[in-house]
């Protein structure tokens, strides 16, 4: 699996929420499934831009594909 979203943002996010300090394997655990999560909402948005035969990835693709995902 391509990991798009770095180890530094993911521990960013979680210092930004109030964590003193993160281990390396919490960061391991979380970068992997964030990433998981954002490619399956890019491959869901792709999909819907497809079945409306259009070219460009529009606002609510990307709307859509997070409202079904959740």
């Amino acid at each position: 699996m391509i990991l798009y979203i770095r180890r530094s943002v993911i521990k960013k996010m979680l210092k930004d929420a109030g964590a003193k300090r993160v281990s390396n394997d919490a960061l391991d655990v979380l970068q992997v499934s964030v990433n998981r999560i954002a490619y399956s909402l890019a491959f869901r948005s792709v999909q819907l831009t497809n079945h409306r035969k259009a070219d460009t990835v529009a606002e609510s693709d990307a709307k859509l594909a997070v409202h079904t995902n959740m």
